[in-house]
């Protein structure tokens, strides 16, 4: 295939035609990220066939033609002995195809970033959330019972996009092919979206650890941006109690730390002489001069400064 893929003339990417689903269109999109083309017809052709003798031309063939090679570019799954994940799940040409050209498809979306580092984990996070979601749908089972259908899922979103049963462009030998391409861009758009999260996720866990190995005090963690930062406190059992942050409104803001995720209560909340009170209260009862204001449940307050944010969380540590 390598031989093939770095040849001069335009690549022939195959599919079946007709009706479309989630998991081709999916696979698409990770073949043309992976390998840098274009529009078709500029670097590649798309060929959406059923025919065996037209399906031979093409480089690499996904969802059709009753064929498993990953060597040769072959990337069927509806063929008696078709392979299955480890856990026995089936593969839909989404998953095969990902399986080879997902960290590269990865690779691409975070280069403008130059965060390509990420690649192989997001790849496999992706696989886990996302593109096994994609072969269960395809393949009608669901690891958790029967599968539902989902009015809002992208499995469903992509089925939309074809032509309605009495539009002009449902019949004839390029029935779909249009539509085909604005579910590439649907389908496009929301992969690079959930890379770019998983990208600003592992990005904040670099800088929150970054930041709790150079703090003077592990139980205060202070960042110079706001950034999701409870989660690796958790991953990583931080003895975080407070975290220093700046706000949107350029107040340094104190947050406390629960005992667990998606808990309420606080690992340390704030004093209860603070609870409720502003500014001028505030400052007089908890000796911070620009301290701004405590919540009445003491789970957050904030200070003007960063000092003043760092002096609240050390009184409270030396209240407790």
């Amino acid at each position: 295939m390598t031989q093939i893929l770095n040849a001069d003339t335009p690549l022939i990417l195959a599919t079946h035609s007709g009706k479309f689903h989630c998991d081709e269109v999916f696979a698409y999109v990770v073949l043309r990220l992976a390998l840098g083309l274009e529009a078709p017809g500029v670097d590649h052709v798309l060929l959406r066939t059923r025919q065996a003798e037209q399906l031979e031309t093409a480089a690499i063939i996904w969802d059709v033609g009753g064929e498993f090679d990953a060597a040769r570019g072959r990337f069927d799954h509806h063929q008696r002995g078709a392979p299955v994940r480890p856990d026995g799940t089936p593969w839909s040409s989404a998953g095969l195809v990902w399986q080879v050209f997902g960290a590269r498809a990865v690779a691409a979306l975070l280069a403008p970033a130059g965060a390509e580092r990420y690649a192989e984990t997001i790849a496999a996070e992706l696989d886990a959330s996302m593109v096994l979601r994609i072969d269960e749908h395809d393949n009608g089972i669901a690891a958790d019972g029967p599968v539902k259908r989902d009015g809002l899922g992208l499995a469903r979103l992509v089925e939309d996009c074809n032509p309605a049963w009495d539009d002009p462009a449902a019949n004839g030998p390029t029935a779909g092919d249009a539509a085909f391409q604005e579910a590439t861009q649907l389908i496009q758009a929301v992969l690079a979206r959930r890379v770019e999260s998983l990208r600003a996720k592992h990005e904040a866990m670099s800088v929150v650890l970054t930041a709790h190995g150079e703090a003077a005090d592990p139980r205060i963690l202070v960042l110079e941006r706001g950034m999701p930062w409870k989660n690796v406190v958790f991953n990583h059992d931080l003895p975080v109690l407070f975290t220093i942050s700046p706000a949107s409104n350029g107040n340094w803001m104190v947050d406390t730390v629960p005992p667990e995720p998606g808990s309420f209560a606080q690992r340390l909340p704030l004093p209860e002489s603070w609870a409720g009170l502003q500014n001028a209260e505030l400052a007089a009862e908890s000796g911070v001069a620009d301290a701004v204001f405590v919540h009445l449940r003491r789970f957050v307050g904030a200070a003007k400064t960063r000092h003043g944010a760092m002096a609240m969380a050390r009184l409270a540590l030396a209240q407790a």
